[in-house]
């Protein structure tokens, strides 16, 4: 048998299809926690104390990659009082499960920020926790990581 550019091709997309797993599509609360987390980024970096508070869950702990932890006051105050101001935040390698009225999520976090008047740019993994809670979806825990 004379193997031709047809067969290569065949070969070629059936090795494909066995060796790529199925593009899987998010679920409606998948969707709705990756929204989450968009509008939390974009009220980090407005300084937004009113959508910071509608964002993260009352029992909020927040820990930093430096091993500071805070709670939600702390953290929205942080940020609306000006003391720390993100200039821009970069998502990257998301992923998303959701366990029944609750959801983790994972990312690297990359960022412009100055915080007591000093500049960083920090690059580090973050775990987050969200919780469902009233049909909407708010962040429970956040775990930052030296990577």
């Amino acid at each position: 048998m004379r193997i031709t550019r047809r067969h290569l091709a065949a070969a070629g997309a059936l090795t494909l299809a066995v060796a790529s797993p199925p593009a899987r599509a998010e679920s409606g609360d998948e969707l709705a926690v990756r929204k989450a987390i968009e509008d939390l980024t974009k009220a980090m970096v407005a300084g937004d104390k009113a959508a910071l508070e509608g964002l993260v869950s009352d029992s909020l702990s927040y820990g930093h990659s430096g091993g500071k932890v805070e709670n939600k006051a702390q953290f929205v105050d942080a940020i609306a009082s000006k003391r720390t101001v993100f200039k821009s935040i970069s998502l990257s390698d998301p992923t998303i499960a959701v366990v029944a009225n609750n959801a983790i999520a994972r990312h690297t976090f990359s960022a412009e920020v100055e915080a007591n008047g000093e500049r960083s740019s920090p690059k580090i993994g973050v775990l987050q926790v969200w919780v469902k809670d009233g049909g909407n979806w708010k962040l429970l825990a956040r775990q930052a990581f030296k990577i």
